[in-house]
């Protein structure tokens, strides 16, 4: 799709959630519950973006979709586990909890560049 690394984890995770839209709103758990979409051409025009971050973490991420009133993009590595990116990378964790973490307001978790210390 549109250049972007297209693999098997994000294949099956999109014939599942594919169009999803989730619209909530106010105080979660550990942070703000934000509305989100589940729409890959949302990130069309990210190419660099996604493929400069892959290269950065050493993953191969393929958006997913938006959330925070597009803020963040969404997206998921070959591994099945699910990202906000936008100047940086935050993890959701493995698919199977990622999206109930977004619905019920659980902070994701700032990646480290690998071999950097300081971040």
């Amino acid at each position: 799709m549109h250049g972007f690394p297209f693999h098997a984890a994000a294949g099956e995770f999109l014939q599942e959630f594919g169009g999803l839209r989730v619209t909530v709103a106010g105080p979660g758990i550990s942070c703000a519950r934000e509305p989100f979409e589940i729409d890959p051409d949302l990130a069309v025009g990210e190419e660099g973006r996604f493929a400069e971050m892959s290269n950065i973490f050493g993953r191969r991420f393929f958006p997913l979709g938006e959330t925070a009133r597009g803020e963040f993009f969404l997206a998921i590595d070959e591994e099945g586990v699910i990202y906000l990116l936008q100047g940086w990378v935050l993890s959701l964790g493995p698919s199977d909890t990622a999206l109930e973490r977004l619905v019920t307001g659980v902070a994701a978790e700032r990646l480290r560049i690998p071999g950097d210390g300081s971040r």
